[in-house]
């Protein structure tokens, strides 16, 4: 099977990250699945934005959760685009969407959300955090769960296997075959982040790797040619 593509934040090395802008472009390039990071405003709508904090990606500052949904609007996110809510994305693009969530109040939101748009099929859950994970298989017993991880990689296997994921999604610098070979062993596929060079892929391939998450285009071209 050729590797899974991700495309982090749509393709945020080329385009302002967690945009209607990325995703549109990441879809374009062919990505396979667009990755997106979800917070709650202050009024209780699921925003995208990766940061707890507006300041680094739009030219606002402070907490989301200091910010009503019609108060991010009227920040500029990059190059003119607005902060997006998640149903914009789901109805901008058709590409299956890995919804990272940080806490268990957006894990309820995030699951009413699926529910009523019934989007089943289409999102997959993702966090670093187990007690987000477990809210959302409170809600949505049959949803498809990642568990992400950083430097806490080497025990990724057994904390995905309690939580009923079926994938990990893990830091290419803390990942090594042992930790691959646990994870396969238990069924659940690996991918990782974030790979951007040809240096990276061919270390994911080295580890025999299902996916990887990228910023950039070129990469998703690299893997297509290498079959």
């Amino acid at each position: 099977m050729p590797l899974l593509t991700v495309g982090h934040r749509g393709v945020m090395g080329v385009e302002p990250e967690n945009t209607l802008r990325s995703f549109v472009r990441a879809e374009r390039e062919g990505l396979d699945v667009l990755e997106l990071d979800l917070h709650l405003s202050k009024d209780g709508e699921l925003v995208v934005m990766h940061d707890a904090d507006v300041a680094r990606t739009t030219d606002g500052s402070g907490p989301i959760g200091d910010f009503t949904l019609a108060e991010l609007r009227e920040l500029d996110a990059g190059q003119g685009e607005r902060v997006p809510v998640f149903e914009e994305v789901v109805d901008a693009v058709r590409s299956p969407l890995q919804a990272e969530i940080k806490d268990r109040a957006a894990a309820r939101v995030l699951a009413e959300t699926i529910e009523r748009r019934q989007l089943h099929e289409r999102v997959t859950v993702i966090s670093f955090h187990a007690e987000a994970l477990r809210e959302t298989r409170r809600h949505l017993p049959d949803i498809p769960l990642v568990l992400v991880a950083g430097r806490s990689s080497p025990t990724a296997p057994e904390r995905a296997q309690e939580l009923g994921a079926g994938m990990i999604s893990l830091e290419l610098q803390h990942i090594d075959a042992e930790i691959v070979r646990r994870a396969h062993d238990a069924g659940i596929e690996v991918i990782s982040w974030t790979v951007n060079t040809d240096e990276e892929l061919a270390r994911a391939r080295e580890l025999g790797l299902d996916g990887v998450v990228t910023d950039m285009p070129a990469v998703k071209r690299a893997v297509e040619r290498s079959g």
